[in-house]
């Protein structure tokens, strides 16, 4: 997790420079989404011997690099890249002699083509698009792990208010298609369905 941070302030820093030019963004981005642990969830129930809990974090937090390609009359053609790091979860178990901990790190990289409808400073400009995303979830049992990665279709769309020529603030909606990751058959995690996000941009 700490390298992923890393990477994101190192995104953060360097996009202004590498991508200095009219309508380049950078977003960041706050939210929630589905989060189904349901491999944590069957060791939970299986282990009736033990004193046990299971934190579920459904918060998510993203950067994204974006351009928008001007239509004319106000239409605009985006496409954006974006990184998603999802709340850890953790399952502990434990009796007078023995104590287990397992945890669950999910991240995904969206890539989506949008359409939007640019209605200028101090106005809402809406958007709507579609894209592909690879998603990736490892399982720390602690004396081994397990992981799995694939790739899966979403829909996105959301709004925006302009507050000046470098700063807008959005709220967006995603849902994700088949987000369910398995490894030998068993169902490790599963990121399908709707999420939602406040996301900041920062436009150059």
């Amino acid at each position: 997790m700490k390298k992923q941070v890393a990477m994101l302030f190192a995104v953060l820093f360097l996009a202004p420079a590498m991508f200095a030019a009219d309508n380049w963004g950078l977003g960041l981005k706050l939210g929630v989404g589905e989060n189904d642990p349901k491999g944590m969830k069957e060791s939970y129930d299986e282990a009736a011997g033990f004193n046990r809990s299971l934190d579920e974090n459904e918060g998510l937090f993203g950067v994204e690099v974006l351009y928008e390609k001007d239509l004319g009359d106000a239409n605009k053609l985006g496409l954006k890249l974006g990184y998603v790091a999802y709340g850890e979860n953790e399952l502990k178990m434990w009796d007078a002699s023995d104590y287990f901990k397992a945890t669950e790190e999910t991240y995904e990289i969206p890539l989506s083509v949008y359409y939007k409808r640019d209605n200028g400073l101090k106005n809402w400009s809406w958007f709507a698009g579609a894209g592909l995303s690879y998603i990736r979830t490892k399982i720390d049992f602690g004396v081994e792990d397990a992981s799995k990665g694939k790739v899966f279709p979403h829909l996105l769309a959301g709004a925006e208010y302009r507050f000046t020529e470098l700063f807008a603030l959005g709220v967006e909606a995603k849902y994700n298609f088949s987000a369910k990751l398995k490894k030998n058959g068993e169902v490790i995690s599963d990121r399908s369905g709707f999420s939602g996000a406040l996301t900041g941009r920062f436009y150059f």
